[in-house]
């Protein structure tokens, strides 16, 4: 793919506190952008000043939510800079464009344009511990025309925000509100896509979760709102009785790309993995008998968030005496290690641009 890059003549100064970074409110210099023109397909790829820009009212993707994205990060370790498994991000928004019947893009295109959008940025990315910079590519629906359709024409544009570090005083376990009322996707809609629909359906469970004193929120299934799901922001893991289980990919979950390579590294410890489903029954029971030993969710964001305690209705359950387990802090260690180049990479995750 032919990237034309345009540098900018007025770059805007970077940040001199990285402790002070926060996350997405800070944008770098420059954007990456491709159109989609009907039958003329992808064109004109190009990194440019990042601007506003102009869409018509009517836009698409503003009445009938054509629009989809993916969250990715850039490492900086000893002067390099790295991107982990940016190819599962490219299948992840095909799926997610084919389920919402956008165009497609090629897979080693996605992957070009974000190597060359960070290398282009790569004075952008934090050096701090902790700190990356995330990238978040993204593709709307710009057809200005009423009426239920799938756009003839889009955008497919890359930005990235310098972040500071998700756990600047160490990772603190949170506690989940056990949402049994709403539901965020049910089988056969779009919950297994990353589009900001199912994220729009989150927010009221999450205020829900906060009137309760919680963080985050855990959605059961949408039909007989029994078996567990997934977290707002994150896929949910459980140590039960030394075994790992998760629940399984049925259509209505995030397929993420820390999911999987918690997975991976965990046959790689030695663990059992189950991918089934999982009652909130029985993880009460597991619970109740001492059997559910440590419980974390997944993410690009917090890469491991360890759960010190899930509330469902009146009922407190404490995991681990509310501290962060062994296995959850391994995990996190082991994949940083991996993604800030300080670990070996045995499964070839790591990316180097520049």
């Amino acid at each position: 793919m032919n990237i034309e890059v345009k540098l900018t003549d007025t770059p805007k100064p970077k940040p001199t506190d990285e402790s002070k970074l926060g996350f997405g409110s800070i944008f770098t210099d420059h954007m990456f952008i491709m159109e989609f023109n009907g039958d003329k397909g992808w064109e004109h790829a190009r990194i440019e000043k990042f601007h506003d820009i102009a869409v018509s009212p009517a836009a698409n993707v503003f009445h009938y939510g054509q629009e989809v994205f993916e969250g990715m990060k850039a490492y900086y370790n000893s002067g390099e800079i790295f991107i982990f498994r940016p190819d599962m991000n490219a299948k992840r928004i095909n799926n997610s464009l084919q389920r919402l019947c956008m165009p497609k893009i090629d897979e080693e295109d996605f992957v070009e344009a974000v190597k060359k959008f960070v290398e282009v940025e790569k004075e952008w990315v934090p050096k701090s511990d902790g700190t990356t910079l995330y990238l978040r590519p993204f593709v709307i629906g710009l057809d200005s025309k009423l009426g239920v359709h799938p756009s003839s024409n889009y955008y497919f544009i890359i930005i990235a925000a310098p972040g500071g570090a998700y756990y600047a005083r160490g990772i603190a376990p949170v506690s989940i509100w056990v949402e049994d009322e709403y539901v965020r996707a049910v089988r056969g809609g779009v919950g297994f896509t990353k589009t900001g629909g199912n994220y729009a359906a989150s927010l009221l469970g999450q205020e829900k979760a906060e009137e309760h004193g919680c963080e985050q929120t855990l959605w059961l299934d949408g039909v007989e709102r029994k078996y567990i799901e997934e977290v707002g922001s994150m896929n949910i893991c459980f140590k039960i009785d030394g075994k790992i289980v998760t629940p399984m990919l049925n259509g209505s979950i995030l397929p993420g790309v820390t999911r999987d390579s918690v997975i991976t590294l965990c046959k790689d410890f030695g663990y059992e993995v189950e991918e089934r489903r999982v009652s909130l029954d029985e993880l009460m029971k597991a619970a109740d008998s001492g059997k559910l030993e440590e419980c974390f969710g997944t993410g690009t964001a917090c890469v491991i968030s360890p759960v010190g305690y899930l509330v469902n209705k009146d009922k407190k359950i404490v995991i681990n005496e509310g501290k962060i387990g062994s296995l959850s802090q391994k995990l996190y260690d082991t994949l940083t290690g991996i993604q800030y180049n300080k670990l070996e990479d045995k499964h070839n995750w790591r990316v180097k641009v520049c």
